[in-house]
Order: C-alpha cells, then sequence, then structure tokens
C-alpha cells in the first residue's frame, strides 16, 4: 500500500518558475531612505545554509542570487550600501565534485508520476563547480551550508584536503583564504561595517532530520566529541556565538542577530501525516491478531516484573482499527528490555523487535523521507512484512515527542543568549522563530496570496521542505530589514515577496 503526497496540481502550477526580483522602489527613490545609525557600505553575511541561499538541497546559482542577504544588499544600496559578492557556483545543476568526483546529489525539482501525483525528484545532469577549483574572493556572503556554531571557530574547516578526511566543509572550502582559515577570521578580515550572524539552526536540526538519532550532549561541553545528529550544549553555544560577535564588532561594525526558528514547524516535519496506514475491518483484524500476544501477555509481563511502567506499557500497545491508522515504529526512547525477553524463552530477532516496538501517536512528528517507505515492503517475497503494519518503521522516520523536548530546550537556550548578546551590544535582534512561527500557522498575506508553510504549494518552502524558496528568502530578508530599521531608525525599503518565485519544474 504506497504512501502518496496528494498535491492538486492546479495549486502547484502557480508560483512556479523563480522571476527575476522586482522591488518595491526605484533606484531613482533612493534618495528618499535613510540608513539611520547603521553604515552598510561594507555588508557582510555570516551563517550556514540559509545565509548561503541554499535550496532544493543543493547550492545553486538562481537559488544563491534570491539569498536573503543578496536580497537586503540590494535594498541597503538605496541607503550607500556597497557591493556584495557571493561565492557563486558554476551552474544550476547544484552538485558538487571534488577533484571530478560528485560529492553532493544535485538539485531537486517537481516532477510528475505516472498517476499525475507532483513530488520532488534530483536533476538530471552532470554538475561543474569543484571544490578543488577555488572560488577567488573575497565574498561578503559567509554563508556555509552545513556548518554548527562551533565550527565558524574551527581552524581547517575550508581545507580541500580535510574534505576527504571528513573533517572540512566543501562549501566553505571553495572560498577559504586558506587551508587553515576560520571562517570567522575570514569575515573580519573584510572588515565588514555592517553584518548579520545567522548560525545555530544546525546544532539542532541534523538532529531533528534524523528522528532523533543523535545524542543530546546537554551538560557535555567539549564540541571535539560531538557526532553530525548531536544537538549542541546551550553553554557551548553561547560561549562560541558570543566569542563570533565579539569578533566581528571588533572593527567598530554593526550587525544584525538572528535567533533560531522552531524546526519542527517546517514542512519536511509537518507533510506526512501521523496517520497514514488505511486499513479495513478484517485486515486491522488480522495484524492486531499478529500483535495479541505482544499487548497480552509480554507488556503486562514486563510491568508486573517491575521492568517497565504501566505508563511506558501504554505507549507500546499496538491497536489497529478500520481507517487511517498510527504506524508502528521502533523507539530508541523506550526501554530496551531484548535481554529480558530472550531470558523468557523469545526468541533474539523477535525479542529485539519487541523491545523498543510502540505506535506513532498524535505527540509524534512525521519526516518527509517516511513518505517513500511507509507501505512499502521490507521483504519483497513477503507481502505481509509492510513497512509500519507487519514491520515497525524505524526510528531515524520519527520524530517523537520526548526528542522534540530535547529540541525545543536547546533551541530556548540558544534563543536566550542571542537575544542577550543583542540587547547587551546594541544591535538588532531578529525575531526569525516569531515570523516562521506566523507563515506555518496562518500564512502570511502578500499583493499575490498568502505565504504558507505547506509542502510545494504554499510558497514560502522549497522541495527538501527545510529552505526556503526564493520567496520564502525575500520574506525573511523583510523581517529583517525591519528588525535593523527598528534598531537603527533607518527607513530601508522592503521587497514585494510576490515578485519572488517559489518552486521550479526544471532548470531555469
Amino acid at each position: 500500500m504506497k504512501n502518496y503526497i496528494k498535491i492538486t496540481a492546479a495549486i502547484v502550477a502557480l508560483g512556479f518558475v523563480s522571476c527575476d526580483p522586482e522591488f518595491d522602489n526605484s533606484v531613482d527613490d533612493a534618495g528618499f531612505f535613510e540608513s539611520g545609525t547603521a553604515d552598510f557600505s561594507n555588508y557582510v553575511a555570516v551563517g550556514n545554509s540559509l545565509t548561503a541561499g541554499f535550496a532544493d538541497n543543493a547550492l545553486y546559482i538562481t537559488a544563491q542570487e534570491t539569498s536573503y542577504p543578496n536580497i537586503m544588499a540590494n535594498q541597503f544600496s538605496f541607503v550607500g550600501g556597497g557591493e556584495f559578492t557571493q561565492p557563486l557556483t558554476d551552474d544550476n545543476i547544484g552538485g558538487l565534485l571534488l577533484g571530478g568526483t560528485q560529492i553532493q546529489p544535485n538539485r531537486f525539482v517537481l516532477a510528475f508520476d505516472a498517476a499525475g501525483n507532483p513530488g520532488p525528484v534530483v536533476l538530471e545532469g552532470t554538475p561543474t563547480t569543484d571544490v578543488a577549483t577555488s572560488a577567488v574572493g573575497p565574498f561578503n556572503n559567509m554563508g556555509v551550508p552545513g556548518a554548527k556554531s562551533f565550527e565558524l571557530l574551527a581552524p581547517g574547516y575550508g581545507s580541500v584536503a580535510g574534505v576527504t578526511q571528513g573533517t572540512a566543509n566543501p562549501y566553505f572550502a571553495r572560498f577559504a583564504t586558506s587551508d587553515n582559515a576560520t571562517v570567522i577570521a575570514d569575515a573580519v578580515s573584510l572588515n565588514p561595517t555592517f553584518f548579520s550572524l545567522w548560525i545555530g539552526n544546525n546544532d539542532i536540526l541534523s538532529y531533528a532530520t534524523s528522528g532523533g538519532s543523535g545524542v543530546d550532549q546537554l551538560g557535555n561541553l567539549d564540541p571535539s566529541t560531538y557526532e553530525s545528529n548531536d544537538i549542541t550544549d546551550p553553554n557551548v553555544f553561547a560561549s562560541v556565538y558570543s566569542d563570533q560577535v565579539t569578533a566581528l564588532m571588533s572593527g567598530g561594525a554593526q550587525g544584525a542577530l538572528v535567533n533560531i526558528p522552531d524546526v519542527t514547524s517546517i514542512p519536511f516535519f509537518t507533510t506526512v501525516p501521523t496517520q497514514s496506514i488505511p486499513l479495513d475491518a478484517a485486515t486491522a483484524g488480522v495484524v492486531n491478531a499478529q500483535f495479541g500476544l505482544y499487548n497480552t501477555q509480554v507488556l503486562p509481563l514486563l510491568v508486573g516484573a517491575g521492568i517497565i511502567s504501566q505508563e511506558e506499557a501504554d505507549l507500546r500497545v499496538v491497536n489497529f482499527t478500520a481507517g487511517v491508522n498510527f504506524p508502528i515504529m521502533t523507539d530508541d526512547d523506550l526501554t530496551d528490555v531484548t535481554n529480558i525477553l530472550i531470558s523468557q524463552g523469545i526468541d533474539p530477532a523477535t525479542a529485539g523487535l519487541l523491545g523498543q516496538l510502540r505506535q506513532v501517536n498524535d505527540n509524534d512528528l512525521m519526516v518527509l523521507l517516511a513518505a517513500g517507505v511507509l507501505g512499502t515492503l521490507a521483504d519483497p517475497s513477503n507481502p505481509a512484512s509492510v513497512i509500519g503494519v507487519g514491520v515497525p518503521l524505524a526510528d531515524q522516520f520519527v520524530l517523537a515527542a520526548s526528542e522534540q523536548a530535547r529540541i525545543s530546550t536547546a533551541a530556548a537556550g540558544f534563543n536566550a543568549a542571542i537575544e542577550g548578546l543583542a540587547a547587551a551590544n546594541g544591535l538588532a535582534f531578529v525575531d526569525a522563530r516569531s515570523a516562521l512561527a506566523e507563515v506555518a500557522a496562518t500564512g502570511v498575506p502578500f499583493s499575490g496570496g498568502v505565504l504558507t508553510s505547506q509542502f510545494v504549494t504554499g510558497g514560502a518552502f522549497s522541495l527538501d521542505g527545510v529552505h526556503p524558496t526564493p520567496r520564502g528568502y525575500a520574506f525573511t530578508a523583510n523581517v529583517i530589514i525591519n528588525a535593523i530599521n527598528a534598531q537603527y531608525g533607518g527607513t530601508i525599503p522592503t521587497v514585494d515577496i510576490g515578485n519572488f518565485g517559489t518552486i521550479t519544474l526544471e532548470n531555469n
């Protein structure tokens, strides 16, 4: 029973093709606007993939051209802003090469299957952007896709040789000033008069998108011991973030600090419904019979022996009904009772399955990638091995409520540090969290419609379900510009987000 994300083609067709950005005000109006007390003559943007203009699961030219820093720099030109340069890739295919070997995938485009259902597919073609061929800088856009907060201060993070060893970032390696450079040092060397800093999303995002497969490093102050999907300790974040702000302000620059949105509100987590398994009454009965021993004997045995609580046992009960059901899953947050079950004479393979088995519930979030897994067969030769019904969905495809709580706690710590440093240093504070919450909850009206977070049709998010479209980046630029105007008394014009495109059907 394949699980498809149904999207109305007629709605999807609206806003497909990216267009050249048009702004609310012409250059002839330049004398009307004021910079306030800020100096935008040399603007430098520091951050991760959001700052770089990453979209559709890749970095490519047209997306970079509508990055929020580039949009902002165009608006700064009305108030004395100078040239803004970016490390543009070599094509719109989006992949990345290292010495001729592809190391990053091509971008997504929208396509339709044989039944007319639209969905993202990887764009065909051979990319031409090679990490080993350095981009010639300096560049005002210092956004590095994949970067975590503490990595902005890591020497060697832009080493080409380190990319092959897994110790460096290929995107930074394209334009780092040296093999031993740091992102922050390179940014400071540009002598910015104004900067924006948006970092910290990846310190929780990789944990979230992997379904909580990493470790919450709360209390661990040594980031050198962290793995890629771990949550950064808030005290580590606060320390490195403070150092970054101090460095960026060292030449007298003013700036804007952007906080961390609620990552669980993005389409990557809100598109696939938790109830996604349609069953008729007869099939539900057959499936329940398969779990009868587990529900009526195994769980009561574990509670009676004091191995798990009744509350945990209630979480583990499997019950399918006629209609659309929650899938079953393995959950590493549950007490693993595999060895206990083996000691009770249960087959080791079965015991391992039952040790962390439960059913998804309303408090969980489904990862977008689950859409391609739910309803497929774990064993093509066994029609009963339907993933989510007869075979548990892997934990990596579900973000449990307990995992969401860890993310929320870390993000709250990050945001407290960001807001506190903005206030202490007289910098603009940008509440991106509230802005995205509005997009997700009610949508944001604009001249041509309403910007929402609905996957594909909402206009705010690209086909990876995480990064914005050009229209989403334009909205972000406006949010930051408004905060800058409020802090520094300026009248920098915003843009009409309706003049920016959304998703594409082909390479434009």
